[in-house]
């Protein structure tokens, strides 16, 4: 233990076999290095234990090297995935990597944000929907000028930008334009009586919630098929929200032909509830999901959803962040996964 502790930044370079300045400009991250030069000086601080002695350093002041990752839930299987692209594209920007959940609270979201400033991050990554409420996007807007005078950026990903005048950097993906595809693939499957179940609740800002009925509802007018709004349903993104909210549905004796959930954990509920009443997907009613979770596959029927490249969402993120001479606005693309539950519908 005693020689792991002494290592220093000579040692490094020598199991690397490059100098001692490539070292330092590996730890300070303010000079281009080669993606391989920095992966074997990487390797050999993990040999020789001197990350702890990096730590440490970042500890007492000399320079945090960090970034923070904000989300909502841990347990989200979405939000997981993005976790993993974040953690693992830090780990190779020789960053530390923490992370906070605010439990869908905009309050906390911005106490953390703080806080993060404060600490000096690299970056303060903020994942899954934003707030469309005008008193949330000014605060979010001061705390991202905050964080650029210190030094640190404020990285939305997965949510809107807040305007062109915000120091931030966005990594979205086509949030509408994945609703408004799959409402389209159930309508040209001969549905007309689609369910949206995911919707906002009244006073909910939530802007993933938001462009997602925007998109199914566009893609309604763009077929010419009227659009109920009674079809329209409010519901929290979990497998609980599909399961009570398609119970009711089934209760109240609402005439349909597919759900289309806002999430495949809301997804998950509503396979179960059906199946709890004896229906049976696709050939019953047809049911869709959002997000391509690896249960998705795994589900009875497999389940037919929107793909987002939630791993690819945090590596970018990260990529952009710690490095602004890149486009610090990108939009990633989404696609339509088909597999068993959605079934064709005659049009009589």
């Amino acid at each position: 233990m005693d020689d792991l502790e002494r290592a220093t930044i000579r040692d490094v370079a020598a199991r690397a076999g490059v100098s001692a300045s490539t070292v330092s400009r590996v730890l300070k991250g303010d000079y281009p290095v080669a993606q391989a030069t920095r992966a074997r000086v990487l390797r050999a601080m993990r040999e020789l234990d001197y990350v702890l002695n990096v730590h440490a350093r970042a500890l007492s002041g000399a320079g945090t090297k960090m970034v923070a990752f904000v989300l909502d839930d841990v347990t989200g299987p979405s939000f997981a995935y993005v976790a993993k692209g974040v953690e693992q594209q830090a780990t190779e920007e020789g960053r530390l990597c923490l992370v906070c959940a605010t439990h869908g609270d905009p309050a906390r979201e911005l106490a953390v944000v703080e806080a993060m400033r404060e600490q000096r991050a690299d970056a303060v990554i903020l994942v899954g929907g934003g707030s469309a409420d005008d008193a949330y996007r000014a605060r979010m807007s001061h705390f991202a000028h905050a964080l650029d005078k210190a030094g640190s950026r404020l990285v939305l990903c997965g949510r809107p930008p807040l305007g062109d005048d915000v120091p931030t950097t966005v990594v979205e993906y086509d949030n509408e334009a994945g609703a408004y595809a799959m409402t389209g693939h159930l309508l040209s499957r001969g549905h007309r009586r689609i369910v949206y179940l995911g919707a906002a609740t009244a006073g909910d800002q939530n802007t993933t919630k938001i462009d997602r009925v925007a998109g199914f509802r566009r893609a309604h007018a763009d077929h010419g098929v009227p659009c109920d709004p009674g079809l329209v349903l409010p519901g929290e993104f979990s497998r609980d929200g599909g399961y009570e909210g398609t119970r009711r549905l089934l209760a109240a004796g609402t005439e349909f032909t597919a759900i289309f959930a806002g999430t495949d954990m809301v997804a998950a509920g509503v396979l179960a509830a059906l199946r709890e009443a004896g229906l049976r997907v696709p050939e019953d009613v047809s049911v869709a999901g959002y997000d391509d979770i690896p249960l998705a596959a795994d589900l009875v029927p497999g389940l037919t959803t929107v793909h987002i490249p939630t791993e690819e969402l945090g590596r970018t993120a990260v990529r952009l962040a710690l490095d602004l001479g890149r486009p610090q606005h990108v939009i990633l693309g989404t696609h339509i996964v088909v597999r068993g539950s959605v079934g064709e519908r005659i049009v009589s």
